[in-house]
C-alpha cells in the first residue's frame, strides 16, 4: 500500500520525474529532495535539452534543494532517484552533505557503487530497491528504443 511520507510515495514521485524525461528524449533518471516530509525539489535529466553533460536529475535537483533552503548544506534532506548515481552525483551528494540517498535499480556500469560507497558522505545513509523493477525497465525501453 502507498502511504504518504514513506520511501515508496517519494520514489513514485521520482519516477514521474524519470518519465518526463523519457518523453523529452533524455535518459529517463528522475530525483526529488524531500525535507521534513516535504517535496523541495523535482528534477529529471536535461542534459540534452540544456546542452550539458553536468544537469543530471541529481545535480539539477541538489541545486534547486539548496536554492530553495538558502543553504549549500541538506543534512536533514533525503535525495530519491530511479537510478543508482554516477560519481559524479554522488559527489555532488557528498559535497551537499545528503543525509539519506534512496535509489531505485543499480547502474553496473556507471553507478558509484563500483568505486564504492567512501564516494558518499559518511553520515549519509543509503536504501536502494525501491521500485528496483520499473526504473530499470523504463531504463531498458529507453535504450532499446535508442538502439531501434
Amino acid at each position: 500500500m502507498l502511504s504518504v511520507f514513506s520511501d515508496d510515495f517519494f520514489m513514485k514521485e521520482a519516477y514521474k520525474q524519470a518519465q518526463y524525461a523519457l518523453e523529452e528524449g533524455e535518459i529517463p533518471i528522475g530525483a526529488v529532495v524531500v525535507s521534513q516530509n516535504k517535496i523541495i525539489a523535482r528534477a529529471y535529466n536535461q542534459t540534452e535539452k540544456l546542452n550539458d553533460v553536468t544537469a543530471h536529475a541529481e545535480i539539477l535537483a541538489i541545486t534547486a534543494a539548496s536554492n530553495y533552503l538558502g543553504n549549500k548544506y541538506l543534512h536533514e534532506c533525503t535525495l530519491y532517484v530511479t537510478v543508482e548515481p554516477c560519481v559524479m552525483c554522488a559527489g555532488a551528494s557528498y559535497w551537499a552533505q545528503v543525509k539519506r540517498l534512496v535509489f531505485g535499480t543499480t547502474d553496473p556500469k556507471r553507478g558509484f557503487r563500483r568505486f564504492g560507497s567512501t564516494l558518499l558522505h559518511p553520515k549519509t545513509e543509503i536504501e536502494s530497491g525501491i521500485m528496483a523493477h520499473e526504473c530499470a525497465h523504463l531504463m531498458t525501453e529507453f535504450f532499446l528504443n535508442k538502439r531501434n
